[in-house]
Protein backbone atom coordinates (compact mmCIF):
# COMPACT_ATOMS: atom_id res chain seq x y z
CA UNK A 1 0.00 0.00 0.00
CA UNK A 2 1.67 3.55 -1.13
CA UNK A 3 1.76 6.49 1.39
CA UNK A 4 -1.21 7.95 0.30
CA UNK A 5 -3.70 4.89 0.67
CA UNK A 6 -2.39 4.12 4.01
CA UNK A 7 -2.69 7.18 5.17
CA UNK A 8 -6.12 7.71 4.09
CA UNK A 9 -6.94 3.62 5.30
CA UNK A 10 -5.45 5.01 9.04
CA UNK A 11 -7.96 7.67 8.63
CA UNK A 12 -11.17 5.77 7.89
CA UNK A 13 -9.62 3.58 10.96
CA UNK A 14 -10.37 6.45 13.45
CA UNK A 15 -7.60 8.70 13.52
CA UNK A 16 -7.21 12.51 12.82
CA UNK A 17 -6.27 14.04 9.74
CA UNK A 18 -3.51 15.61 11.18
CA UNK A 19 -2.49 12.76 12.90
CA UNK A 20 -2.24 10.55 9.00
CA UNK A 21 -0.65 13.16 7.73
CA UNK A 22 2.07 13.70 9.94
CA UNK A 23 2.49 10.07 10.58
CA UNK A 24 3.03 8.84 7.01
CA UNK A 25 5.98 10.27 6.76
CA UNK A 26 6.82 9.75 10.43
CA UNK A 27 9.52 6.78 9.22
CA UNK A 28 11.20 9.30 7.24
CA UNK A 29 11.88 11.84 9.37
CA UNK A 30 13.21 9.39 11.97
CA UNK A 31 10.09 9.84 14.38
CA UNK A 32 8.39 6.99 15.89
CA UNK A 33 4.95 6.26 14.34
CA UNK A 34 3.11 6.63 17.76
CA UNK A 35 5.30 9.90 18.65
CA UNK A 36 3.80 11.57 15.51
CA UNK A 37 0.45 10.18 16.57
CA UNK A 38 0.45 11.73 19.68
CA UNK A 39 1.99 14.82 18.50
CA UNK A 40 -0.42 16.05 15.89
CA UNK A 41 -3.64 14.77 17.99
CA UNK A 42 -5.08 18.43 18.68
CA UNK A 43 -5.04 19.37 15.58
CA UNK A 44 -7.61 17.10 13.79
CA UNK A 45 -10.85 19.33 12.71
CA UNK A 46 -9.76 22.35 12.26
CA UNK A 47 -7.35 22.56 15.53
CA UNK A 48 -8.85 20.73 18.24
CA UNK A 49 -12.46 20.35 16.62
CA UNK A 50 -12.49 24.47 16.16
CA UNK A 51 -13.17 24.56 12.54
CA UNK A 52 -10.12 26.32 11.67
CA UNK A 53 -7.25 25.14 9.47
CA UNK A 54 -7.74 22.07 8.04
CA UNK A 55 -5.94 18.72 9.98
CA UNK A 56 -5.05 17.63 7.07
CA UNK A 57 -3.02 20.94 6.09
CA UNK A 58 -1.68 21.55 9.93
CA UNK A 59 -0.36 17.66 9.78
CA UNK A 60 1.27 18.76 6.65
CA UNK A 61 2.89 22.03 7.83
CA UNK A 62 4.21 19.45 11.36
CA UNK A 63 6.09 17.26 7.94
CA UNK A 64 7.50 20.46 6.51
CA UNK A 65 9.05 21.82 9.97
CA UNK A 66 10.29 18.60 11.00
CA UNK A 67 11.77 18.33 7.52
CA UNK A 68 13.10 21.27 7.16
CA UNK A 69 12.36 23.57 10.04
CA UNK A 70 15.28 26.09 12.04
CA UNK A 71 16.62 24.10 14.77
CA UNK A 72 19.63 26.74 15.03
CA UNK A 73 18.92 30.25 16.35
CA UNK A 74 21.13 31.31 13.34
CA UNK A 75 19.92 29.38 10.67
CA UNK A 76 17.39 31.75 9.04
CA UNK A 77 17.73 29.71 6.04
CA UNK A 78 15.69 26.94 7.05
CA UNK A 79 13.37 28.99 8.90
CA UNK A 80 12.59 30.97 5.23
CA UNK A 81 12.86 27.31 3.46
CA UNK A 82 10.29 25.97 5.44
CA UNK A 83 7.69 28.86 4.88
CA UNK A 84 8.39 29.13 1.59
CA UNK A 85 7.48 25.18 1.27
CA UNK A 86 4.14 25.90 3.34
CA UNK A 87 2.89 28.66 1.29
CA UNK A 88 3.61 26.12 -1.71
CA UNK A 89 1.49 23.85 0.29
CA UNK A 90 -0.94 26.34 0.46
CA UNK A 91 -1.10 27.52 -2.51
CA UNK A 92 -1.34 23.96 -4.42
CA UNK A 93 -3.83 22.79 -1.58
CA UNK A 94 -6.02 25.87 -1.58
CA UNK A 95 -6.15 25.12 -6.03
CA UNK A 96 -7.28 22.28 -5.28
CA UNK A 97 -10.04 22.22 -2.84
CA UNK A 98 -10.42 26.92 -2.20
CA UNK A 99 -9.77 26.62 1.20
CA UNK A 100 -7.59 25.90 4.27
CA UNK A 101 -10.22 26.14 6.86
CA UNK A 102 -12.08 23.13 7.84
CA UNK A 103 -15.56 24.75 7.94
CA UNK A 104 -15.42 26.24 5.13
CA UNK A 105 -13.80 22.63 3.44
CA UNK A 106 -16.95 20.56 5.18
CA UNK A 107 -19.83 23.19 4.71
CA UNK A 108 -20.37 22.87 8.69
CA UNK A 109 -19.03 24.41 11.44
CA UNK A 110 -17.42 21.13 13.10
CA UNK A 111 -17.21 23.15 16.53
CA UNK A 112 -20.71 22.76 16.40
CA UNK A 113 -21.75 19.43 18.35
CA UNK A 114 -25.01 19.44 16.01
CA UNK A 115 -22.75 20.46 12.77
CA UNK A 116 -20.45 17.75 13.68
CA UNK A 117 -22.91 14.68 14.48
CA UNK A 118 -24.32 16.23 11.16
CA UNK A 119 -20.66 15.51 9.25
CA UNK A 120 -21.13 12.32 10.91
CA UNK A 121 -24.16 11.13 9.92
CA UNK A 122 -23.89 12.31 6.21
CA UNK A 123 -20.73 10.91 5.91
CA UNK A 124 -18.19 13.98 4.91
CA UNK A 125 -15.44 12.35 7.20
CA UNK A 126 -15.88 9.38 4.76
CA UNK A 127 -15.82 11.37 1.45
CA UNK A 128 -14.75 14.72 2.20
CA UNK A 129 -11.76 14.21 4.64
CA UNK A 130 -10.26 11.43 3.25
CA UNK A 131 -9.54 13.23 -0.24
CA UNK A 132 -8.05 16.08 1.92
CA UNK A 133 -5.61 13.69 3.90
CA UNK A 134 -5.00 12.32 0.15
CA UNK A 135 -4.30 15.72 -1.48
CA UNK A 136 -2.18 17.02 1.28
CA UNK A 137 0.06 13.58 1.37
CA UNK A 138 0.11 13.90 -2.54
CA UNK A 139 1.40 17.09 -2.31
CA UNK A 140 4.04 16.81 0.38
CA UNK A 141 5.47 13.89 -1.95
CA UNK A 142 5.49 16.42 -4.78
CA UNK A 143 7.16 19.45 -2.94
CA UNK A 144 9.55 17.82 -0.84
CA UNK A 145 12.89 17.54 -2.68
CA UNK A 146 15.91 17.08 -0.05
CA UNK A 147 16.40 14.42 1.98
CA UNK A 148 14.64 14.45 5.33
CA UNK A 149 16.51 15.57 8.01
CA UNK A 150 16.78 12.95 10.95
CA UNK A 151 16.52 14.31 14.72
CA UNK A 152 19.44 14.09 17.06
CA UNK A 153 19.23 10.55 18.88
CA UNK A 154 18.36 11.35 22.61
CA UNK A 155 20.82 10.32 25.14
CA UNK A 156 20.23 7.10 27.17
CA UNK A 157 21.68 9.63 29.99
CA UNK A 158 23.07 13.14 30.97
CA UNK A 159 26.18 14.71 29.52
CA UNK A 160 29.45 15.16 31.29
CA UNK A 161 29.79 17.95 33.11
CA UNK A 162 32.20 21.05 31.32
CA UNK A 163 35.61 20.38 31.93
CA UNK A 164 38.06 22.78 34.04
Amino acid sequence: MNRIEKAADDFRQGFACSQVVFAAFAGDLGIRREAALQIACGLGAGMGRSGQTCGAVTGAYLVLGARHGRFELENIKAREKTYALIREFNRQFQERHGSLQCTQLMGLDLGNPEDYQRAAAEGRFGSICVELVRTSVRILEEILEQPPRQFPQARESPPPPPSG
